[in-house]
């Protein structure tokens, strides 16, 4: 059985571990979402994990609404991206794009109108914006015209990453956001081809997937979901058929891997799980399987060996540890992150945390 130590191909490269740093907003990018020097500093730091997938990127300014968040919908952002990539390459690390489009989730403040979802909803809940926090307001349901423009985006944004050093990317399909939004039935309320039955839900992601593989090649496409967890208003009444069809149709497209949020206790938010899904889309879907939530050392190596995870993901751990790997193979204890700095900006909480032999020569 494979250990968290072991190589593992995901399609177009290959990870010298099996250790995965989860996307992790952090809100150091600006109102114009280019990334810097920081962000530079902040991920090479961390490039000791087999695999470094990058904090949500917005594929649009309609599409993005989180303040500091960055982008790659143009070339000043596909540019800042390049510091960050040729940093972690420096450090013999790889790391992918994550592509988001939040939906009903953008403030009007943030995405500059109205915003897209599959139907017209409003998420519950709060927004954040650069004045503090404010109620959703309604989403107007995607014309078909709609659908077609987002979908340009994502591949847009999906050249832009490959022009900036990326070495793949991952749509983000989890946690509520747009994708998901079209693919479970809490929030998806349409009646034509894209709403209703499972199959018609699956649409959005299969012209998506199918759209930023034939631009850059499938095998630098990941994607990620959260199958067993209400998110930001989002769940489905029956996740395992709707699941298990999905993993029929990643394994049809070829999508080399994906990556599940499968929470096995409350979240951070208070959502209580429902049964996971990933033994059901296992023996369905051959490409390689990240789980993630709430992981450490000794919970991440019992799950390898359950024979179900090709890899497994860590988030928060990420942010206090930036050694994480070489922590994880000493068997050492982890530091604990400040929840005060995580989206505060500058330094404090991003860069100036110790590893593990400088807090002991501390």
């Amino acid at each position: 059985m494979p250990t968290l130590f072991d190589p593992l191909d995901l399609g177009a490269f290959a990870l010298r571990n099996r250790i995965v740093m989860a996307p992790l907003t952090r809100a150091r990018a600006g109102f114009e979402g280019v990334p810097n020097a920081l962000m530079a500093t902040y991920y090479a730091q961390r490039a000791s994990a087999g695999l470094i997938i990058s904090e949500a990127t917005g594929i649009s300014r309609e599409g993005l609404g989180w303040p500091n968040a960055p982008g790659l919908w143009n070339d000043r952002q596909a540019e800042g991206w390049k510091q960050v990539t040729d940093a972690v390459h420096r450090e013999g690390g790889r790391i992918v794009a994550q592509l988001w489009h939040m939906g009903r989730l953008v403030h009007p403040d943030l995405g500059g109108g109205q915003p897209v979802s599959s139907s017209a909803t409003t998420a519950p809940d709060f927004a954040h914006t650069y004045e503090g926090k404010k109620p959703y307001v309604e989403a107007r349901e995607a014309t078909r015209d709609d659908i077609q423009r987002i979908i340009g985006d994502y591949v847009r944004a999906a050249r832009n990453a490959i022009d900036a050093g990326f070495d793949g990317v991952q749509l983000h399909g989890a946690n509520g956001y747009l994708i998901d939004q079209f693919l479970r039935d809490s929030a998806n309320l349409r009646t034509d081809d894209y709403g209703g039955s499972i199959d018609n839900r699956l649409r959005f992601v299969t012209e998506v997937i199918e759209a930023v593989g034939s631009a850059i090649g499938i095998e630098r496409v990941g994607i990620r979901f959260s199958p067993n967890i209400y998110s930001q208003g989002v769940e489905d009444s029956d996740p395992l058929p709707l699941f298990t069809a999905l993993a029929a149709r990643l394994e049809e497209l070829k999508v080399p891997w994906i990556e599940l949020r499968e929470a096995h206790r409350p979240t951070s938010a208070g959502a209580i799980p429902t049964a996971p899904v990933s033994p059901a889309m296992r023996p369905i879907y051959f490409g390689a399987i990240l789980l993630n939530s709430d992981y450490d050392g000794p919970s991440a190596r019992a799950r390898m060996a359950e024979g179900i995870a090709d890899g497994i993901s860590f988030g928060r751990p990420f942010i206090a540890n930036p050694d994480l790997v070489q922590r994880i193979a000493r068997g050492a204890s982890l530091s604990p992150g400040d929840e005060n700095t995580y989206y505060s900006g500058g330094a404090a909480g991003y860069v100036d945390y110790p590893a593990l032999d400088e807090a002991q020569a501390a």
